[in-house]
């Protein structure tokens, strides 16, 4: 079985605490980099990232789109969205159906 876990900054990531999401914090792209490499090798299906994280490590995000697990999904922080996460949908319903319906 797959477990779910979430990276960010505290203030962004710590209410998923509560849903029983595992929370890794994180600020800066290198250990960033680590946490995500570190939660695919230990059976996470599922990683959230903050967007402000995750486009500090397009390259490894980009890496783990081209397989099945871990899927990474961005959400936006407590600052705000980037609206990174949203592109990468609609991308991936274009891809899927062939137009984009969103």
């Amino acid at each position: 079985m797959y477990k779910i876990a979430v990276v960010g900054d505290k203030d962004s990531v710590l209410a998923f605490k509560a849903l029983g999401v595992d929370v890794k914090i994180s600020y800066d792209a290198d250990q960033t980099r680590r946490i995500v490499d570190g939660l695919a090798k230990d059976n996470y299906g599922l990683i959230f990232i903050t967007e402000q994280l995750a486009e500090k490590i397009e390259e490894t995000i980009d890496r783990y789109n081209s397989v099945t697990v871990p899927a990474i999904v961005l959400i936006p922080s407590n600052k705000g969205s980037l609206g990174i996460g949203m592109k990468n949908i609609d991308k991936n319903v274009e891809k899927a159906v062939g137009s984009n319906i969103l």
